[in-house]
């Protein structure tokens, strides 16, 4: 094993890489979701590079793919994407001394995925040596990999049977992100009210819930914190 201060981008490419078994049905899944959908297929090719944000991608084509409005499939992505203020907050304190340009990279490259795998590798912002580096191997891999399953999805997507069921993938891969960020107490009460509240409205419109869910598990979180301390 390496220490923080000695990791690369190839530590970052090994850690990231068992969760790209949930990444590929991911990717396969929008790009038939866009394939079926009656949009704009270049458009939906392009989103991939554009906004490379697949919860956010996939509820943009099943809005407008469903007759919605344009302002309505824009207003849901932004609130699915808004947990990304959670992420980049406490990216930020590792990044502080970092270029501009190299913080650009990194918020263009921020997911679920690469923050967390990160996170758990660099615990302490002080001692955070070789994080870039690290970052950038996990999310370009994620990032490679989601622009080839996508393309892969919209081009093969009408021959793919049905009967496969690839939905399956998208709750599993999240799934497999919780285990590795629930490390305490506080983290897991967390994890169960933040999962219980999002649950529980999921049927308010434009994503909504997963703001509900976000304040009430973070609330949760810092009070069992103190009780826990």
């Amino acid at each position: 094993m390496t220490t923080e201060g000695q990791a690369t981008w190839r530590n970052g490419v090994r850690d990231v890489a068992p969760i790209i078994l949930g990444i590929v049905p991911f990717g396969l899944i929008f790009g038939v979701t866009a394939a079926d959908a009656d949009i704009d297929q270049l458009a939906a090719w392009a989103s991939s590079f554009l906004l490379f944000a697949g919860v956010s991608q996939l509820a943009i084509v099943e809005v407008l793919g469903s007759d919605g409005i344009a302002i309505t499939a824009l207003l849901t992505a932004v609130v699915l994407n808004s947990r990304h203020l959670m992420y980049s907050a406490d990216m930020g304190c590792y990044t502080a001394d970092e270029p501009l340009r190299t913080k650009i990279g990194i918020a263009y490259l921020l997911t679920d995925q690469a923050y967390l795998v990160s996170t758990s590798r660099f615990g302490d912002p002080d001692n955070s040596d070789g994080l870039t580096s690290f970052y950038f191997g996990a999310a370009l891999t994620l990032w490679g990999t989601w622009q080839i399953t996508t393309t892969a999805g919209l081009l093969v997507g009408n021959f793919i049977p049905k009967s496969w069921e690839l939905g399956f993938a998208i709750p599993l891969t999240f799934l497999a992100l919780l285990i590795l960020a629930v490390k305490s107490k506080p983290g897991l009460v967390a994890a169960v009210v933040g999962g219980s509240v999002a649950v529980a409205t999921i049927g308010l419109p434009l994503g909504l819930g997963l703001i509900c869910g976000a304040a009430a598990g973070v609330g949760a979180g810092l009070i069992s914190e103190k009780r826990f301390a």
